[in-house]
């Protein structure tokens, strides 16, 4: 796949497909060998038992290469650094979630009016994220290019796009913003974990904020 971020239909209203949350390894861009792509699985097996044991704040690339029985400097290469491992951990995950909102039953996947569509995305997100909490903030990109890796900009797009289905008079690029930060993951977890709220409470935020942002203005 792709790194970018899924061009707009030419109604722009559909997204091409999922992409990679991001793309940090040395050989991004080119077509692996076999071997190549079989050594990858042999790290991310590896790295995979390695959180499943240790917890994913405790993942180092010496471990992966030692559990692997592989040189560092394999790792490195493969990956880049430790952000690209826990990144390729995370693809797997990530693509679920893509799948489930670009191409999945309704109410989430098409086939429901965009106003439902954006009632179930905040709370498919959130039950997604909690599920994989752990290992989304080990890999959580440098502040300042949090909000540019591609698989952020496919979930913005696919809520700009809902938003102007819904022929909400606001501004949708800042709505799809909006609603994506009500959704951060580092927030998320400060909700729920350290101010212990219910996700009952966090799901009726969102749809609240839906309400707010996608109704037209009479």
């Amino acid at each position: 796949m792709s790194g970018g971020i899924p061009p707009i239909g030419p109604t722009g209203d559909t997204l091409a497909g999922p992409v990679d949350l991001d793309v940090t390894a040395a050989d991004a861009g080119r077509r692996p060998r076999a071997d190549a792509v079989r050594n990858r699985a042999k790290l991310l097996d590896a790295a995979a038992r390695l959180v499943a044991d240790c917890g994913a704040a405790n993942l180092t690339m010496d471990a992966v290469a030692a559990e692997a029985e592989v040189g560092k400097g394999t790792v490195f290469r493969r990956f880049g650094d430790r952000n690209g491992l826990l990144l390729a951990l995370l693809d797997h995950e990530e693509q679920r979630i893509q799948e489930a909102f670009l191409s999945g039953p309704p109410p989430l996947g098409p086939g429901a009016p965009a106003i439902e569509r954006l009632r179930a995305f905040g709370p498919a997100v959130m039950r997604h994220e909690l599920d994989n909490m752990e290992l989304y903030l080990a890999a959580e990109p440098p502040v300042e290019r949090r909000c540019s890796v591609p698989a952020r900009g496919l979930r913005r797009a696919h809520l700009m796009i809902l938003l102007r289905q819904t022929e909400a008079t606001t501004d949708v690029e800042l709505a799809a913003e909006t609603l994506l930060a009500s959704i951060d993951t580092p927030l998320l977890h400060h909700l729920v974990e350290q101010r212990r709220f219910p996700l009952a409470r966090l799901e009726a935020g969102w749809q609240d904020l839906v309400t707010r942002l996608a109704t037209p203005l009479p």
